[in-house]
């Protein structure tokens, strides 16, 4: 009697480890996950950002007028010499224009909220493939107090704001629930030549 205790308390004890083992695997999973998604939206958004910043810096480089032409919170088109600055002769004005597209312009994702970030030079697509995850992008205008203003001769700043989430939805294991994970990025751009 006393034998098939032992073995029976054995038993409720090996599986008990053995659960813990087994949450212990999916534990470290979902972490990795997590930390792959997280590392892969702040690639993705600081990707978008540098693109924007190094344009932003050349507003009206080289051009003597009001270089932006439009303004506006998901809209933003400007002049200046972007293809080969500071070449002498080269000269050309560039206009370059950044727009938002929705989701139903979203290919190899599964997330509902993507959108497409637009970026046209001198009337070309020139930014084009997956949606990197951006799910919503607002510029803010900025005058020389840092108010905001509407007026695009009075425009000193330009800040950006975007979200971004992952292009794959998935359920957490753990907790049954849509992943709910995303990337807050803002910055402001100082264009000198404005």
């Amino acid at each position: 009697m006393n034998t098939m205790m032992d073995i029976l308390g054995s038993t409720i004890i090996g599986g008990m480890l053995l659960l813990l083992v087994l949450k212990l695997n999916v534990f470290m999973s979902e972490s990795g996950y997590s930390s792959d998604t997280e590392l892969r939206l702040q690639q993705n958004t600081k990707t978008l950002a540098d693109i924007m910043n190094s344009d932003f810096r050349k507003i009206g480089y080289k051009y003597d007028h009001t270089a932006i032409i439009t303004a506006q919170p998901e809209r933003f088109k400007f002049v200046g010499d972007l293809e080969k600055p500071g070449d002498i002769g080269f000269g050309t004005v560039d206009t370059l224009e950044y727009f938002i597209e929705d989701s139903t312009h979203s290919t190899g994702t599964t997330n509902q909220n993507d959108i497409i970030l637009v970026r046209v030079l001198n009337n070309k697509d020139t930014l084009d493939g997956p949606s990197l995850g951006l799910v919503k992008l607002q510029f803010t205008y900025k005058d020389s107090t840092s108010t905001p203003t509407a007026d695009l001769t009075k425009i000193r700043y330009i800040q950006t704001e975007m979200w971004v989430q992952p292009t794959e939805s998935r359920n957490n294991f753990i907790t049954g629930n849509n992943d709910s994970t995303f990337t807050y990025w803002e910055f402001t751009i100082y264009p000198r030549n404005i």
